[in-house]
C-alpha cells in the first residue's frame, strides 16, 4: 500500500515537473525521438518487404518445386552449372508417373511484341507450357479456359492472356475468340488469367501462355526448360522432392557417386535466403537505433542531473516534511521514464510517417507490426528508467539539512 502511494505521489510530482519545464522536456525528448524514429522506420520497411516477399513467393505455389539447369541461388562455379545438360520435355512425362506428384508443367519463355489491330505491346513474356501449369504455379482463369492436353499435343495456335495483356489489347472488348499476333504468328485467345502482380520485380500479368509444343515449333526448340512439379496433396514436399531427384537421376543416367546435373528449387529456399539478408539489415537497424538511443539516454541523464541540482532546495523541503527516499527516487525515475516515453511516442509517429513516405515515393513497401510500435515506446521508456537511476538515487541521497541551505 505504501509503495502504491509513493508511485502515485511521485507520478503526480513528475508530471508537474515536466509541465513546469516544457522547453527542457521538449529538448530532452529529441534524442530519444530520433532514435525511435530511425529504428521504427527501418524496421517498418524491412517488415513490409518481408510481407511483400512472402506474398510474392506464395504465388509460385506453396506445394511446388521447380527443376532447372541453374540453381535459383547460385553458389560455386558458374561453369559447372553452364556445362550441365539441358532438361527435356520427355523428363516431365516420366515425372508424371510418380505417385508423390500430382501435376507437372514443363515451361520455357521468350519476350516478344504482341499485336491486336492497331494496338501493340512490347516486352511481353511469352511462355510455352502445358495444361498442368495452373495447378503447379497457383494460377486461376477469370475468363474462358486454360490450355488443354490435346492443344499441346496438336501444337494448336491458342493463347491465354495475362491480365495486363488483356487490358492493354482489349480495354473494352471481350478478348475470347479474338486473333492476336505474337511476333508475326497468329494465335487465338481462349482465356484470361487472374491478376497476380509482380514477383522479384517481374510483372507476371504482362505474359501470355501458349502450348509448349507450339512454342518450340514457332520460336525454336533450343530453349532452357524449367519443369514445375506439384506434390500430391498430403505428401510432404521434401519427400516428393527426393522421389523427383531419384527419378531424374535414373532417367539421365547420373552415376551414384556423382552430383545431380540439375537443380531442384523450392520457394522456401528463396525465403530462407531473404530472411538471412533481412536479418543482417535488422542487425544494422538495431545497431543504429541503439546508438541513437544511447546518446538520447545520456542526454536524459545529464538533464536530470541538472534538474536535481536546480531542485536541491525543493528536495530538501520534501525530505524535511517526511518524504521518504524511495518517493524521491520514484519521482525522478518516473520523470525520466515519462520524458523518454513522450520521445518514444513522438518518434513512433514520425517513424510511421517516414516509413509511409518511403513506401509511397519508392517501390519499397512498409508495414509496421503493432508489437513493434508497442516495443518502441516501451523500450524508450526503459531507456529513461535506466539512465534516470543515477540522478534519482543522487537526489534521494541528499542530506535534508544541507539541501535546505542550498541557494
Amino acid at each position: 500500500m505504501g509503495m502504491r502511494i509513493d508511485v502515485v505521489e511521485g507520478g503526480k510530482i513528475a508530471v508537474l515537473a515536466l509541465r513546469a519545464n516544457r522547453l527542457r522536456t521538449l529538448l530532452t525528448t529529441v534524442g530519444i525521438g530520433i532514435g525511435v524514429c530511425t529504428l521504427l522506420a527501418i524496421v517498418g520497411i524491412i517488415q513490409g518487404l518481408n510481407a511483400s516477399f512472402a506474398q510474392q513467393l506464395s504465388s509460385l505455389g506453396g506445394n511446388s518445386m521447380y527443376v532447372t539447369k541453374f540453381p535459383w541461388i547460385m553458389r560455386g562455379d558458374f561453369y559447372k552449372y553452364r556445362n550441365r545438360r539441358e532438361l527435356t520435355p520427355p523428363l516431365a512425362e516420366q515425372l508424371r508417373e510418380l505417385p508423390e506428384v500430382s501435376a507437372v508443367a514443363p515451361m520455357t519463355f521468350k519476350t516478344d511484341e504482341v499485336k491486336f489491330a492497331n494496338v501493340q505491346l512490347a516486352n511481353v513474356r511469352v511462355q510455352g507450357t502445358t495444361a498442368d501449369f495452373p495447378s503447379v504455379a497457383g494460377w486461376e482463369v477469370t475468363s474462358g479456359r486454360f490450355l488443354s492436353g490435346p492443344e499441346n499435343d496438336n501444337s494448336s495456335a491458342v493463347a491465354v492472356l495475362g491480365a495486363d495483356v488483356a487490358d492493354g489489347l482489349f480495354p473494352t472488348a471481350n478478348p475470347i475468340g479474338q486473333s492476336i499476333r505474337i511476333g508475326s504468328r497468329p494465335f487465338r485467345v481462349i482465356g484470361v488469367l487472374a491478376r497476380k502482380g509482380k514477383i522479384l520485380g517481374q510483372n507476371q500479368d504482362l505474359a501470355i501462355q501458349v502450348p509448349l509444343r507450339t512454342f518450340l515449333a514457332a520460336f525454336g526448340s533450343k530453349r532452357q526448360l524449367t519443369i514445375g512439379v506439384a506434390a500430391t496433396p498430403g505428401v510432404d514436399l521434401l519427400r516428393a522432392q527426393d522421389q523427383v531427384e531419384i527419378a531424374l537421376r535414373r532417367a539421365r543416367g547420373v552415376a551414384p557417386e556423382k552430383d545431380s546435373d540439375f537443380s531442384i528449387n523450392r520457394p522456401e529456399q528463396l525465403a530462407n535466403t531473404y530472411a538471412q539478408l533481412t536479418g543482417a539489415l535488422y542487425g544494422v537497424a538495431l545497431g543504429v537505433g541503439l546508438i541513437t538511443l544511447l546518446v538520447g539516454g545520456i542526454g536524459i541523464m545529464n538533464v536530470m542531473l541538472v534538474s536535481v541540482r536546480e531542485r536541491t532546495r525543493e528536495i530538501g523541503v520534501r525530505r524535511a516534511l517526511g518524504a521518504r527516499r524511495r518517493t524521491i527516487v520514484l519521482q525522478f525515475l518516473l520523470e525520466a521514464a515519462g520524458v523518454s516515453a513522450i520521445g518514444g511516442t513522438v518518434g513512433t509517429l514520425l517513424g510511421l510517417g517516414l516509413a509511409k513516405v518511403v513506401s509511397m515515393a519508392t517501390p519499397l513497401a512498409a508495414a509496421v507490426q503493432p508489437a513493434t510500435i508497442a516495443g518502441g515506446i516501451g523500450f524508450a521508456a526503459a531507456v529513461g528508467l535506466v539512465f534516470g537511476i543515477w540522478p534519482a538515487f543522487r537526489a534521494a541521497q541528499l542530506d535534508p539539512v544541507e539541501a535546505l541551505r542550498y541557494e
